[in-house]
């Protein structure tokens, strides 16, 4: 019988990365085609809230609640 890995093991031979507390995290890219999926517009939900993102004609960002 085969034993289970642990959930710290890696099976694909590279290390899993380990975060440094010390070292502020790097933020997230995303490109905004990606975001707003070809459109000009996205809701975003935060703490049961709404927020509105839109493109405007002039390619800038607005973020309404």
């Amino acid at each position: 019988m085969k034993p289970l890995s642990s959930p710290n093991s890696c099976t694909s031979g590279v290390a899993p990365a380990r975060r440094n507390d010390s070292a502020p995290a790097k933020p997230r890219r995303v490109r905004i085609e990606d975001l707003l999926g070809g459109g000009r517009e996205l809701i975003i939900e935060h703490r049961n809230e709404e927020y509105r993102l839109r493109m405007t004609s002039n390619s800038k960002l607005i973020l309404t609640k």
